[in-house]
Parts: C-alpha cells; structure tokens; sequence
C-alpha cells in the first residue's frame, strides 16, 4: 500500500459556493463576498469555486434583503463547500406572487468537505 504523501502547509485550499437547495425562492441574486471582496453574485442553480490560502476567511452572502456571514478555517489542501439560499415565510410567497417582491432570508452554511 502507498504511504501516503503529507500535505504541503504552504499549499492553498479551494472554497465552493454552490446555490441549489430545494426550498430556495429561486429568486433575486445572492452576492457573495470573500474577506470582505465582492466576488459576484449566484443565481439558482449557479456555484463558484476560489483559490484560497491557509487561514482565517469569512464568507459573507447578501440577497439585498438581508445578508449572513459564516468565519472558517482553511488549511491546506483542503476543499471546503457551502451552500446558500434564499427562503421566504408564507406572508413573503404571497408578496412574491402578488406584488413580484418580499422579504427573504439568505443562509450559508456547510456541506460535507472534501480534503
């Protein structure tokens, strides 16, 4: 059996942001910004994937309703993922459908990594 190689600690990471949940508006953009760097925004459906370094990041989503941030660690070789959405209450489907606008809740949060 291969012994295997250690990670270089030097090395960067990869970040996913990826936008498909089930219960999603799946409408309105969602922006994202990465260490306080607007990075672009994810429609349903959409992802992104970054080159990171080791070290503190925060991820930060924003519907332009409201906006969430999520702190992680990044080590080297590692390939974090999190998914984002946007949700409406009952109230909030009934201005969608009725007005086309209504106050939605942006998420992130983590999915299994792949290191």
């Amino acid at each position: 059996m291969p012994s295997e190689k250690p990670k270089d600690p030097t090395a960067g990471g990869q970040v996913t942001i990826v936008r498909n949940s089930s219960d999603d508006t799946q409408t309105r953009q969602i922006v994202i910004y990465l260490d306080r760097e607007r990075k672009g925004e994810l429609m349903f459906g959409d992802s992104m994937t970054f080159e990171l370094t080791p070290g503190a990041h925060t991820l930060r989503v924003d519907n332009t309703w409201n906006r969430q941030d999520l702190s992680f660690e990044l080590r080297a070789g590692d390939h974090l993922q999190f998914q984002t959405k946007s949700t409406a209450s009952k109230f909030s489907w009934f201005l969608l459908g009725f007005l086309g606008a209504g106050p939605m809740h942006v998420f992130i949060e983590p999915l299994p990594s792949r290191t």
